[in-house]
């Protein structure tokens, strides 16, 4: 064992606080048993829609070791975006909080960078790799085995003391550090989540997500036309969906994040429900330039306008 492992450990996770990360836990590299029948089970019941990408390298998401060769530890992150601005058209077809601000996969990793550059520069050489969403990384049961939090009844990754409105990232490496330890799950008897889905996407147990029934997938995801299944239930969402957050009871802790980076330009805070349903490209463009709702496309936005609308 490394002698200095527990003060770098300690070292590291203060520099992930001061750059700006609001939780940080690590766990020790190696295969998912429970996880890989878990994902087993969720593909062959088709839950995954049209994402066939999570078909696709089941070997390197279930084992780190093998995504990342000679890792020993997955370091797990959250970064708070949650924000006390709304749109202020009551009536607009409404935007998930994460999407207000700057694509946070370039933020998150911008930090993550420097996070792992901090490590090198305690001890030396140090190989491993660094994940904002982009790669076959389990992130929520790595969030949870690490201690990070406990994955919720809605399948969301949920912190005591601080909620669910956070970002995750990774960074797996071949230092050995302490490692921390999972936490039980405080859902208890509470169904706020499995309640309030307009599309019962969520399992009356809980704990498992019908994703192709899920706002978030129908209004991003999905590059087919919406089924009219959902006409009516989209809960007047035409980008993501806050609704299993909004209603749950962990979330009254949530504090405003400190990421300017996050802040929603006014343009689209004020945008009245007459003028999205006029939006032209050109609009689009100027509203959403580095916005992570450029995956959609001005084509895939109106699309779920005009499915709102009809």
């Amino acid at each position: 064992m490394n002698p200095n492992q527990a003060t770098i450990t300690r070292l590291f996770k203060e520099e992930a606080y001061r750059l700006g990360f609001s939780g940080i836990a690590i766990a020790k590299a190696q295969f998912m048993e429970e996880e890989a029948k878990n994902l087993e089970a969720w593909l062959n019941q088709n839950y995954h829609g049209e994402m066939s990408y999570m078909e696709n390298h089941f070997d390197l998401r279930i084992d780190p070791t093998k995504l990342v060769p000679g890792s020993k530890s997955v370091v797990c992150l959250m970064y708070n975006y949650f924000t006390t601005s709304k749109q202020e058209d009551d009536e607009a077809p409404k935007i998930s909080s994460y999407a207000f601000g700057k694509d946070y996969h370039k933020v998150v990793r911008k930090k993550l960078n420097v996070l792992f550059d901090f490590l090198r520069s305690q001890v030396g050489t140090v190989d491993g790799r660094v994940f904002v969403d982009s790669a076959p990384v389990m992130e929520r049961d790595w969030a949870k085995r690490s201690g990070l939090g406990w994955v919720g009844k809605n399948t969301l990754m949920i912190t005591p003391q601080k909620g669910s409105y956070f970002f995750l990232a990774e960074i797996i490496c071949d230092f050995e550090f302490d490692y921390d330890i999972p936490i039980r799950d405080h859902c208890g008897t509470c169904t706020r989540c499995i309640d309030a889905c307009p599309t019962e996407a969520i399992s009356p147990t809980g704990y498992l997500l019908d994703a192709s029934k899920c706002i978030s997938y129908l209004t991003i995801e999905l590059k087919n036309e919406i089924p009219e299944a959902f006409r009516g239930k989209m809960g007047g969402y035409m980008y993501g969906c806050d609704i299993c957050q909004d209603v749950c009871p962990w979330n009254r802790f949530s504090k405003p994040h400190e990421e300017p980076d996050f802040e929603p330009k006014e343009a689209l805070i004020k945008m009245t429900k007459a003028e999205w349903y006029e939006l032209s490209e050109i609009t689009f463009d100027h509203i959403f330039a580095q916005s992570p709702v450029k995956r959609t496309k001005f084509k895939g936005l109106k699309r779920n306008l005009d499915f709102l609308k009809s």
